[in-house]
């Protein structure tokens, strides 16, 4: 596996500045008693233009480019844009469907996206210039949490494989070479396979070999034979059992509990620019979070939604099981699980947590992609808009938790609490040395 070289991290740039109090006020205000469409219908085009340059509320920018990659997880960034959620804060959100993750990192950095629904390790990849050119990103809020698995071939499962102790028993008996591909390699899927891997005495980097694979290519490559195993997002690990090529082996909750997963990425330099625009668009989104989880009709439209061609382009009965917490791992077991993908949770879901952001860098660091330990604590707060999202939150009337941090305990048994991230990323037993 090739790991690309990192460059040195420039931690000390000041985060973006805080909009002023009374901005703030006057963009809750016109968020909650008027639209911000229908606030900018009232004004001539010249007010408009000077209220822009006095400080207005109003978007910088109406029409905002968001890229997205078919997986059920983009989901409250379609919603916001189907149902109009995005009209009652003044934007118009345009969905951008791409084929790559790269694709999606390529489009951020050039412009030709505003923002885009991407992996967190990916944003943190590009902010230490190891997973693409340097740039200072953002990452605008949390998109979901759970709803990933790790999918093992059915020739595998055949051979006792069919879970992370039978994988790590066969591997052991069975001298090969076995690939398993991920998304991209500083992204959650990546860290998710590695994570899981290695909690069962498999190392990924000396014992297997990783390709990278977009996501909707994953069970075709794995139908022709090309991997023994992937991590990637829904509705393709329920499509290999569809189709009968492979068995779900864990889910990413069993590997940690409502973790992070997908985010609403940005340049920082467009978040400087577009605040309003910014605020706007994550109120937007939060609004549709919160509208899947409120109800099971409401998560049955939108798996008949973004099943569409236009999104996913896949089958409503391959989207809406597991999005309702009801799996199955493709050899006759089958339950209900309470910890399935999350849009809002009670405002949960959509905060952007500090400490979500310091253990990608940590897993960067245990796997050799960066080559020296970060300052964590100040990347995270100059990548994650906190203070922004706030603003949002309150504009859409949604909770917020108390702390900036929060602790999980893992698959291994190892606990992450975000205390002492360089401890943490070298305590492992199997990591880069």
């Amino acid at each position: 596996m090739t790991i690309p070289a990192s460059n040195a991290a420039d931690t000390g740039a000041p985060a973006a500045p805080a909009a002023a109090p009374d901005t703030r006020r006057r963009f809750l205000s016109a968020a909650t008693t008027l639209t911000g469409a229908g606030l900018m219908s009232m004004l001539t085009p010249g007010i408009r233009g000077a209220a822009y340059a006095a400080g207005s509320d109003a978007p910088e920018k109406k029409e905002v480019k968001v890229g997205f990659i078919p997986l059920t997880d983009c989901a409250s960034v379609v919603m916001a844009s189907v149902l109009k959620i995005d009209e009652k804060y003044g934007v118009k959100i345009i969905p951008t469907k791409e084929a790559s993750w790269a694709g999606v990192r390529d489009k951020l950095v050039n412009g030709e996206l505003d923002m885009a629904h991407v992996l967190w390790g990916l944003i943190y990849g590009v902010q230490m210039g190891i997973g693409g050119p340097k740039k200072d990103m953002a990452i605008l809020m949390n998109l979901n949490h759970n709803g990933q698995a790790i999918t093992l071939s059915k020739k595998l499962a055949d051979k006792g494989a069919v879970d992370g102790p039978g994988l790590a028993k066969l591997m052991a008996a069975e001298k090969r070479d076995y690939t398993f591909a991920q998304t991209f390699p500083t992204g959650t899927h990546a860290m998710w396979l590695y994570y899981w891997l290695a909690a069962h005495g498999i190392n990924p980097m000396k014992d297997a070999k990783v390709i990278t694979v977009p996501p909707p290519q994953m069970v075709a490559n794995m139908r022709v034979g090309n991997m023994d195993g992937y991590c990637v997002g829904e509705p393709w690990n329920h499509r290999a059992i569809a189709d009968g090529i492979g068995i779900t082996a864990t889910t990413t909750q069993d590997i940690w509990r409502d973790h992070p997963e997908k985010a609403l990425g940005a340049q920082l330099d467009f978040v400087k620019k577009n605040p309003n625009t910014c605020r706007a668009v994550v109120a937007a989104i939060i609004e549709a979070g919160k509208w899947i989880d409120a109800s099971l009709s409401n998560k049955n439209r939108m798996a008949e939604t973004v099943a569409d061609r236009a999104y996913v382009n896949t089958s409503v009965d391959v989207i809406n099981q597991r999005i309702l917490g009801r799996y199955q791992n493709g050899l006759g077991k089958t339950w209900d699980d309470p910890n399935h993908m999350k849009f809002y949770n009670d405002g949960a879901v959509t905060f952007p947590y500090l400490s979500d952001g310091m253990w990608f860098l940590t897993q960067h660091k245990r796997w050799g992609l960066l080559k020296e330990d970060p300052d964590y604590l100040a990347v995270a707060r100059q990548v994650n808009q906190i203070a922004l999202y706030r603003e949002a939150a309150a504009a859409a009337k949604a909770s917020v938790p108390k702390s900036e941090m929060r602790a999980a305990k893992l698959v291994d048994g190892v606990v992450w609490e975000g205390k002492d991230p360089k401890k943490y990323a070298a305590g492992f037993k199997i990591h880069v040395a």
